[in-house]
This record gives structure tokens, sequence and C-alpha cells, in this order.
């Protein structure tokens, strides 16, 4: 169970299908707006810190510290008493259960979620947006990438005004979702390098670098 929730975040390896590209939605100005707003907000986002509480496909609740260091940064460090973490850095996603003593690596071009670490992220060419919708204080844009919408989707859900990212859904190939919220959520500032590299005997990476 442990292991397919960790799997379940980044979402899981497509899947064989015919490759089959992406079309672009007919957008409104305001959405054509919207799309553009969130594009330079990502762009200027370099790093974060959170408490977070995902939600697994099963319905499962875990909760931890987020830190994610653009580009290609990520790690996510589980509260006890989940055996869980993951890794992000050097173009992977690390997925480690010291439970069960298994670690499964996975490029960050194979998941939706590495759409969100790319050093500059392009909402147009070989990524499309699929969907733009908006709730009171609420913008959501869901995204994929345009050569194999198979492998699933990344909606990106955002407090506006004033923008700022708060939550992510991940739907994978099996079109299962896995819910990441972000609360307590500190931008800008430093992290510790180690932070972002796997140590197979500790779960943690020695202390918690700044935000």
């Amino acid at each position: 169970m442990h292991r397919r929730t960790l799997l379940a975040l980044a979402a899981a390896l497509p899947l064989p299908a015919l490759p089959r590209a992406a079309s672009a939605a007919a957008f409104s100005a305001q959405d054509e707006a919207d799309i553009a707003r969130v594009q330079a907000y990502l762009n200027t986002l370099h790093t974060l810190k959170a408490r977070f509480m995902q939600v697994a496909p099963d319905g499962s609740v875990t909760q931890g510290v987020a830190w994610l260091e653009r580009p290609g940064r990520l790690r996510f460090q589980y509260d006890p008493p989940s055996p869980l973490l993951l890794v992000a850095g050097n173009g992977l996603f690390i997925f480690h259960d010291s439970e069960l003593h298994q670690t499964t690596n996975l490029p960050l071009s194979a998941t939706p979620l590495g759409l969100l670490l790319r050093d500059h992220l392009k909402l147009s060419g070989d990524v499309t947006v699929t969907r733009v919708s908006r709730l009171p204080g609420q913008l959501q844009v869901t995204l994929v990438r345009t050569h194999s919408p198979s492998d699933g989707s990344l909606t990106l859900v955002f407090t506006d005004p004033p923008l700022a990212l708060r939550q992510w859904s991940v739907v994978n190939a099996q079109r299962q979702t896995t819910t990441v919220t972000l609360y307590n959520v500190e931008t800008g500032g430093t992290f510790d390098q180690n932070l972002f590299v796997f140590v197979p005997h500790t779960a943690g990476p020695g202390n918690g670098g700044g935000g």
C-alpha cells in the first residue's frame, strides 16, 4: 500500500499506448490572460517550503514537509510513522520506502509533476493547457505533455488574487488521482542542497534547510 501511494505522487509510468498528441482547447481572452499570468508566476517561483497534506488514490492521507527548488529539485519528507520519502534531483524522482527497503527511480520527464520543476516552463509547444477554470478566489490550470497526453495530467490550483500556488493534482496513466495541498507556505530563501540528495541509510537529510 505504501509503495502504491508513493508512486502515485509523481504518477506511475504510463501503460503502453499509441502516441497521440493533445489538442489545444479553445480558450477565451480571459483564459489566455490567466495562462500567461500562471506562466509568469511559475517562472519567478524558485524556492518554496511548506507543510503538505497528500490524498492518495485509495483515500489514504499523509502529511509532511515539502521543499521545492526550481529547476529540478523537490523533497517530500513524510511525517512518522510513514516510511516514505520522495527526492527529486539530477533529472530523477527517487522514491524510497524504508519499511519495505525498496527504492524506485523515475526520470522527471516520465511524470506530469516533472513539468512543475522545469527551469523555464512554457505553457505551449511541448506542453498543452487542456483546461482553465475559475472559482471565487481560485484559479485552476490543467497541463499535459503535448505528444504524450496519455502519460497523465497535472492540475495546478492557485489562490487568486494574489496568484499563489497552493495545490496540485496528478492524474496518472491509470487515471488515478493524487492531490497535494500546501499550507504554511514560505517562498524565497536558500536550502541545504543535501535535501535533494538521496542517502539510502537515512530518511532525513541531516537538517531541514531554510525557507
